[in-house]
């Protein structure tokens, strides 16, 4: 990898004087890294150190980087145009990637409207629930009910359904809009416990049916609200209950789609199929922001029904060419790969490679699910102490409260996930003996 660009002598001051990044401080910032290059797994920095990626960019760089495929349909789109407004006009790029998202999801889904970022995929799907029920003359119907430890998003409507208690926007509390909230699933590998975390859901619909417009929930894995697994069995006894209740059932797959955990969608796990679902990040390969809303023909007809209903959204970037194009360039690449067993080999040497945590005193948990491995441990981290160990290890792991996680890129080799997983064992065990 070359460096393509120097970076100005007094970088670092600029960078924590006058750039605000994701959850940090202008008044405490953490340490920041300058980032050169990146090619296949590795970032290369711009002192010419290279860290394997644990991360994929977020989750999202699902092919890793400078993916050959990927970069040629991003040339061969910005020499035909690289962005128009898409109220009133169209292009292939948005049409064939409609098409291809119809095709890979389940039947029920049949309309999708294009976002420019996974919160505003989500912002959209919960205005498709509320106007639906507006247009069918039950505007009562204007509240949500989801679980507790999951995450949406950080705008106004999606923090709303976020955990209240353990998510990471307490501050806004007082403004935000009030939903329902039942307990987590706690059912993981098997069903046990099931009839509990039912039980609670049941009660809130049997209380609120009238206010209760949709479900909203990830999938199989709460991400960002704990990185928890649970059993599909769950998700097939929701599907009955929105039936029974008359609720409409969003799924959040931000996080989940494009193989994630295993399954092309984490949904096919249940058999079940949502209302209304939500994808992002991996939708491009990690190139470019793009998120999608898909609907049933119920409710996107719904909408309208009583004469007047447009959805009221439309985003200046909606379906941008650039963005469409990589976004059909990577589902292709994705799908004619051997993905399925690549994932179940990621997941499989993951469970090896960080089965020594196990042992520490500092460890709470230790879980696999598809490409994403977790080691759960007893107290939050410091971050301004681990973030420098796993960049000495020569690895890019970004903790966050009480988690050490890696979701890497599908293209990763055994060697370079070896070094990932020891670099986490090396760390925790340099952890513990500190204490």
């Amino acid at each position: 990898m070359n460096t393509l660009f120097s970076f100005p002598s007094n970088w670092e001051n600029i960078d924590h004087k006058h750039i605000w990044h994701p959850y940090s401080s202008m008044l405490n910032p953490l340490p920041t890294y300058p980032v050169s290059s990146a090619k296949g797994v590795y970032l290369q920095l711009a002192n010419g150190q290279t860290l394997v990626d644990g991360m994929a960019s977020w989750w999202s760089a699902i092919h890793g980087y400078q993916q050959p495929d990927l970069d040629q349909a991003i040339l061969d789109q910005v020499s035909n145009m690289s962005h128009v407004m898409f109220g009133g006009l169209t292009h292939e790029p948005a049409i064939r990637l409609a098409q291809k998202l119809i095709a890979i999801t389940c039947n029920k889904l049949q309309h999708v409207f294009f976002a420019d970022s996974g919160s505003i995929a989500v912002e959209v799907a919960i205005k498709m629930a509320l106007q639906y029920w507006h247009a069918q003359g039950k505007k009562e119907k204007n509240k949500l009910l989801t679980v507790r430890n999951g995450y949406h998003g950080d705008t106004f409507a999606t923090m709303a359904v976020c955990d209240p208690v353990t998510g990471m926007h307490e501050k806004f509390t007082d403004t935000l809009s009030k939903h329902f909230f039942a307990d987590a699933p706690s059912c993981q590998a098997t069903n046990k416990g099931i009839t509990t975390n039912i039980a609670a859901l049941h009660t809130q619909l049997e209380q609120h049916q009238h206010t209760i417009a949709a479900i909203i929930l990830e999938p199989i894995v709460q991400g960002a609200g704990g990185m928890r697994f649970y059993c599909p069995e769950y998700l097939q006894q929701l599907r009955q209950l929105c039936d029974d209740y008359h609720v409409l059932l969003i799924f959040d797959e931000i996080a989940t789609g494009f193989g994630r955990t295993g399954t092309l969608f984490a949904y096919e796990q249940a058999g079940i199929e949502p209302d209304i679902m939500t994808i992002g990040k991996a939708l491009t390969g990690g190139y470019m922001t793009l998120a999608a809303t898909l609907a049933s023909t119920q409710v996107a007809e719904g909408i309208s029904t009583d004469g007047s209903g447009v959805l009221m959204h439309g985003p200046t970037f909606m379906a941008n060419p650039l963005a469409c194009s990589v976004a059909n360039a990577s589902i292709e690449l994705l799908l004619t790969s051997p993905w399925q067993q690549r994932i179940q080999h990621i997941a499989t040497q993951m469970e090896q490679g960080l089965a020594p945590c196990k042992q520490l005193s500092i460890t709470q948990d230790l879980r696999v699910k598809g490409a994403i491995g977790v080691v759960e441990l007893k107290n939050p981290v410091d971050m301004a102490w681990i973030q420098p160990r796993f960049v000495e290890q020569g690895v890019w792991i970004r903790p966050f409260g009480k988690l050490v996680y890696i979701m890497p890129p599908y293209i990763i080799t055994n060697e370079e996930l070896a070094h990932l997983t020891a670099a986490i064992v090396n760390v925790l065990q340099q952890m513990e003996a500190l204490l």
